[in-house]
C-alpha cells in the first residue's frame, strides 16, 4: 500500500469493510465530492484514511487531509485547508479565492473530516474548490449531507456482524490478551457487538474495559446506558441511539478521579500536556499524582488522545467526546472555575518562556506555537470577564507570536479589543497593550494607526513608568517620523538605540539599528547603512527573531545591490527569503521575495525574478482583499515594464497606494514614484509623467534621497530629448554629479547609458558608441542588467542597430576597453568646456557648498556627515578640495571665507 504522507496514520490495525474500501475508491472522482454520511463512531474516518493510503498513487501532486474535529468556527474551515495542503493565504475576510487559485491547476485528494458542526461553511468552500478545480477531488465525512450540487452520498453502514466481531475480539486481545479466548468470551463478545450496533468506536471503547470486567459483564452493563435512551429509542437520531449511549455507558464506568478529570480536561483545547491536567487539582478534589493516574485510565479508555512524538506528549479529545465532557462539567457547575483557571495556566506558561524572548525566539515561538489553541481560547475567556486585566495581560504577552507568524490579523483584533476594556484606564498595562496593538499593527495592516498608537503608548509609557512599553513605542513612533524627513526620523531612532542600550533592551536595540541603516539606505550612505544592518543581523537572528532579521537582510541585500555588489545582494536575498520562510507570515516571506526579485531584475534574471514572486502571486490571484507586503506592487511593475508592458506597470503602481481613500503619486514610495513615471512616459502620457517627477523632486524628503533625486533627474531628461537636448544635456550629467558624489555605482551606469542615447540624438555617433561600450562593459563587470526603463519609443532599439554599423565598431571597442571611473570622465570631458571657475566660491560642487556651509557654522566632520546622510570620510575629502578652491587652511578662514558670498548676496 502506497504511502500518503499528509493523511493521519494509522494507529491500530483497520478490521473488514473490504467491499466498502471498494464501492468508495471507486466513487471517488476528480471535479466531485462523495460524502461519507452516517452517524458519529460508525468509522467515517477510518474509512476515508484507508481510502487515501490505497487511492495515494492515483493523484500526481498527493493526498491531504483536513480535519474539522476541533474546528468551531467555520469561517476558519479554508485556512486550515490552505494549512493542511501548505498553502499560504493573504489576510482578508475571504480567503477562498486565493486558495482556489493555489489549487486550480493541481490534481489532487482532498479529504475534509467532520462537517456535521460546520456544515454550511464546509459546504460553501468545497463547492467554491470544486466549481474552479476540475482535477481536485473531495471526500468529506460528515453525520449529515453538505447538499451540494452534485453531492454523491455514500452512507457507511454498521460493521458486518463478522467484521465487528474481529475488530472488537482483536482490540480485546491488544489490551488483555487472556480475556479474549472461549466459547464464553465469544458469545460476550455477539452480545457487546449486537448491543452496540456494530459501531466501531462504541466497540472500541467497550474493549478498553477487557482488562477490568469479562466480556459478559461489559455485555450485561450495556443495559444501563440503553435504558438512559429507552423512551426514545425509536424516534431520537440515530447518533444518539449509539454515540451518545456508549458515550454514556463509557462514563459511567470511570472511576471517580476519571470522572472528575473526564469533565474538566473538557476545558482544553487540543494539544494540551500533563503539567496542565495537574495543575486543575486547584479546583479540588484529586490531587496531582491521583490526576496523572486518571489521565492514563482516560487514555486507556480512548477518551483521551495522546501524542507522543514530540518532546513533550501532547494531549486531546476528539471533538464529540470534549462537547460531551463540557456538559458534564456544566452539570457540575463547574465551567467558571475550570475557565479562570485555564486562563492561570496560560498565563504562567507564557510567563515560563518569556526569558527565551531575549535568548532564542524561535524556541519561544515553538512552544507558544503548540500551545497556541489554549492561549488564544484563555485570551478571548480572559478578556470576557467582568474584570478583564489578565485576559489583557495575556494578550499583551502574546505579542510577538502575532507579531512574527501569520496571525496578525487575529493579533490585531484580539488587541483592539483589550486595549478597548481599557480605554480609560491610565496606567502601564494599557501601555503595554497599546504598544502591542501598534507592534502587530504595523506588519499586519498599512496606514497610519500603528504609528498613532505607537505615540499614544509612548505618551502612556512615561506617563504611568512603564519603561520597556515605551522604548517599544518609540521605536515604532520613529518609523512615522520618516514621513517628516530622514535627519529626523534617523535622530530619534538613535536617541531610542542610546536608550535601549543603557537599559539592556536588545529586541529595541537591534531594531533601531536596522531602521538607522534602512534610513542609510533611503539617503543613499551605503557604507554606513551595511555596517548598521550587519550588527543588527547578527543581533536578532542570535536571538532566533526571524521576522526583523529577514528584514535587515533583505535591506543589507539592497544596500549591496545599489553600490555595485550584485552577487552579494543576491545571496543576502535568498537568505532573507530562506530566514523568513519558517514563520509561514506572508507579510516577512512576501517582502523577502519581493527583494529577491527585485535584486534579480537588476541581475537581468527576470525569470528568477518571476520565479521569486510565483509563491506570492499565487496567493494574492483572485483574493478580495490584496495583502500588505513591502515592494511588492513596485517589482511586478517592474517586471512588466521589462516586458514592454507600461500600462500594466502603471497600473501595479498604482496599486501599492490601495489603502488610501483617495489614492495620489505622494503616497507612493519615492521608489514607486519613480517607476511610475518611467511607465507612464513610457506609454505615452509624459506630461502624467512630468506631473510625477515634478512633485516627487520637490518633496522635502527627496531633498536628502541622491538616489531618487538623480532617477527624477534622469527620467526628467528622458522627457526632454525629443524636445530639447541641450536642457536634457544639462539633466543627465547633473544626474551624474549626484551620483558621483555618492556610493551610486549602479546609477553612474546608467547615466553613461543614458547620455549615450542623448548623443546618439545629437548626432555624436562616436560618443554615444564610446559610451554605450563603456556602460556595457561596466554592466557586465558588474553582473548588472542593462538598464530597465531606458526605453524610449523604439530609440533603445535605434541605438543599439547603430552601434553595430561598422563605423561605430571602433568606438565601441574603445568604450569597452574603460573601466568605469575612465568611462565617467571621457563623458565628462565629452560635454564640453566647464563653465564652473577653478577657484573661488562659485568653483564648489553643489556637495561641496553644503559641507562648507555646515563647516562654517561650526559643525563637526561626524554632525556633518549625520546631517548629509554621508561617511565621515566623504566630509574630510569634500573639505581638501574646499580648502584648495577657497585658498583657506583651516575652518576659520573657512568661516569668513563662507560669510563673503553671503553677504554679497544680502
Amino acid at each position: 500500500m502506497s504511502a500518503a504522507p499528509h493523511v493521519p496514520p494509522e494507529l491500530s490495525s483497520f478490521v473488514g469493510r473490504v467491499a466498502e474500501l471498494a464501492a468508495i475508491g471507486d466513487a471517488v472522482t476528480a471535479g466531485q465530492v462523495l460524502t461519507l454520511v452516517g452517524p458519529g463512531g460508525c468509522g467515517k474516518t477510518r474509512l476515508a484514511i484507508r481510502v487515501c493510503r490505497m487511492a495515494a498513487e492515483a493523484w500526481r501532486d498527493g493526498v491531504f487531509w483536513v480535519g474539522l474535529e476541533e474546528e468551531a468556527d467555520g469561517s476558519h474551515i479554508a485556512r486550515r485547508m490552505a494549512a493542511a495542503l501548505d498553502v499560504l493565504l493573504p489576510a482578508g475576510p475571504d480567503p477562498v479565492p486565493a486558495l482556489i487559485s493555489a489549487l486550480r491547476d493541481r490534481e489532487l485528494l482532498v479529504v475534509v473530516d467532520n462537517c456535521e458542526h460546520v456544515l454550511d461553511d464546509a459546504a460553501r468552500v468545497i463547492a467554491a474548490v470544486l466549481s474552479k478545480c476540475p482535477r481536485v477531488a473531495v471526500l468529506a465525512t460528515s453525520r449529515s449531507t453538505l447538499g451540494v450540487v452534485g453531492e454523491r452520498v455514500w452512507r457507511v453502514p454498521p460493521m458486518g456482524l463478522a467484521d465487528a466481531l474481529e475488530l472488537f475480539l482483536e482490540r480485546v486481545r491488544a489490551g488483555a490478551p487472556d480475556a479474549a479466548g472461549g466459547a464464553e468470551a465469544r458469545s460476550g463478545a455477539r452480545r457487546i457487538c449486537d448491543r452496540l450496533d456494530r459501531l466501531p468506536l462504541a466497540l472500541e471503547l467497550a474493549a478498553g474495559w477487557a482488562g477490568a470486567l469479562s466480556l459478559a459483564q461489559i455485555a450485561d452493563s450495556l443495559s444501563a446506558p440503553f435504558a438512559l435512551l429507552d423512551g426514545g429509542v425509536r424516534t431520537a437520531p440515530f447518533r444518539q441511539r449509539t454515540l451518545q449511549g456508549s458515550m454514556s455507558w463509557s462514563h459511567d464506568l470511570l472511576d471517580d478521579d476519571e470522572q472528575v478529570l473526564f469533565r474538566r480536561v473538557g476545558v482544553f483545547e487540543p494539544g494540551f500536556t500533563a503539567d496542565a491536567v495537574t495543575r486543575l487539582a486547584a479546583l479540588g478534589g484529586p490531587g496531582r499524582e491521583r490526576l496523572l493516574k486518571a489521565l492514563r485510565g482516560l487514555i486507556d479508555k480512548s477518551l483521551v488522545v495522546a501524542d507522543t512524538t514530540g518532546p513533550v506528549a501532547r494531549y486531546r479529545m476528539l471533538g464529540v467526546v470534549r462537547a460531551y465532557a463540557l456538559a458534564r462539567l456544566q452539570e457540575a457547575q463547574e465551567a467558571a472555575a475550570a475557565r479562570d483557571l485555564h486562563l492561570d495556566i496560560y498565563s504562567s506558561l507564557l510567563e515560563q518562556v518569556a526569558p527565551l524572548l531575549d535568548t532564542d525566539k524561535d524556541a519561544w515561538r515553538m512552544q507558544l506555537g503548540a500551545a497556541y489553541p489554549n492561549v488564544h481560547a484563555a485570551v478571548e475567556w480572559g478578556l470576557s470577564r467582568a474584570d478583564p486585566t489578565q485576559g489583557r495581560r495575556l494578550a499583551a504577552a502574546c505579542v510577538w507570536l502575532w507579531h512574527l507568524e501569520g496571525r496578525g490579523t487575529e493579533g490585531v483584533r484580539l488587541l483592539r479589543r483589550a486595549a478597548a476594556r481599557g480605554a480609560d484606564e491610565r496606567s502601564p498595562l494599557q501601555a503595554e497593550v497599546l504598544a502591542a496593538l501598534a507592534l502587530v499593527a504595523n506588519t499586519a495592516e498599512p496606514g497610519i494607526e500603528a504609528f498613532e498608537v505607537a505615540r499614544a503608548a509612548q505618551q502612556l509609557a512615561a506617563e504611568t513608568n512603564a519603561p520597556a512599553a515605551g522604548r517599544l513605542a518609540r521605536s515604532l513612533a520613529a518609523l512615522g517620523r520618516l514621513a517628516v524627513g530622514l535627519t529626523e526620523a534617523l535622530e530619534e531612532a538613535r536617541a531610542v538605540r542610546d536608550e535601549a542600550v543603557r537599559a539592556g533592551d536588545g529586541f529595541v536595540v537591534d531594531s533601531t539599528e536596522v531602521f538607522i541603516g534602512l534610513v542609510h539606505v533611503l539617503a543613499d550612505d551605503y557604507r554606513e547603512a551595511i555596517e548598521h544592518l550587519e550588527r543588527a543581523v547578527e543581533g536578532h537572528l542570535g536571538r532566533g527573531d526571524r521576522g526583523m532579521g529577514s528584514f535587515a537582510l533583505g535591506w543589507l541585500a539592497l544596500a549591496a545591490a545599489r553600490s555595485g555588489a550584485l552577487q552579494r545582494a543576491g545571496e543576502l536575498a535568498q537568505r532573507a527569503v530562506t530566514t523568513a520562510e519558517p514563520l509561514r507570515d506572508l507579510h516577512w516571506t512576501g517582502s523577502a521575495r519581493a527583494i529577491l526579485a527585485e535584486i534579480r531584475i537588476l541581475q537581468g534574471h527576470l525569470d528568477e525574478a518571476t520565479a521569486a514572486l510565483a509563491p506570492i502571486d499565487r496567493l494574492v490571484a483572485g483574493a478580495g482583499q490584496l495583502p500588505f507586503i513591502t515592494g511588492w506592487e513596485r517589482c511586478k511593475a517592474m517586471l512588466a515594464l521589462e516586458h514592454g508592458r507600461p500600462r500594466e506597470a502603471v497600473e501595479w503602481c498604482w496599486r501599492e497606494g490601495r489603502w488610501q481613500e483617495e489614492p495620489s503619486a505622494e503616497w507612493l514610495a519615492p521608489e514607486t514614484q519613480l517607476v511610475l513615471a518611467a511607465a507612464l512616459r513610457q506609454s505615452g502620457d509624459h506630461s502624467a509623467a512630468a506631473r510625477v517627477l515634478h512633485a516627487l523632486s520637490d518633496a522635502p524628503v527627496t531633498k536628502q534621497m541622491p538616489r531618487i533625486r538623480a532617477g527624477a533627474l534622469d527620467e526628467l531628461a528622458l522627457l526632454s530629448h525629443a524636445t530639447d537636448t541641450e536642457r536634457a544635456l544639462h539633466l543627465h550629467h547633473e544626474a551624474l554629479r549626484i551620483r558621483l558624489d555618492h556610493d551610486l555605482v549602479l546609477g553612474r551606469v546608467a547615466s553613461l547609458e543614458s547620455l549615450a542615447l542623448l548623443n546618439l540624438r545629437r548626432g555624436a555617433a562616436e560618443t554615444a558608441g564610446v559610451l554605450a561600450g563603456a556602460a556595457e562593459r561596466a554592466r557586465s563587470d558588474l553582473g548588472a542588467a542593462p538598464r530597465p526603463f531606458l526605453r524610449v519609443a523604439d530609440t533603445s532599439e535605434e541605438l543599439r542597430a547603430r552601434l553595430q554599423e561598422p563605423a561605430l565598431h571602433e568606438a565601441v571597442e574603445h568604450g569597452r576597453a574603460m573601466d568605469l571611473p575612465a568611462a565617467i570622465g571621457y563623458a565628462t570631458r565629452a560635454r564640453g568646456p566647464r563653465r564652473r571657475p577653478e577657484s573661488g566660491w562659485e568653483s564648489l560642487t553643489p556637495a561641496e557648498r553644503s559641507v562648507a556651509e555646515l563647516a562654517a557654522q561650526g559643525l563637526s566632520n561626524p554632525e556633518i556627515a549625520t546631517r548629509l546622510f554621508v561617511g565621515r570620510g566623504t566630509v574630510k575629502t569634500h573639505l581638501a578640495h574646499i580648502y584648495v578652491k577657497l585658498r583657506v587652511a583651516n575652518r576659520t578662514e573657512l568661516a569668513r571665507a563662507a560669510a563673503e558670498p553671503l553677504n554679497q548676496h544680502n
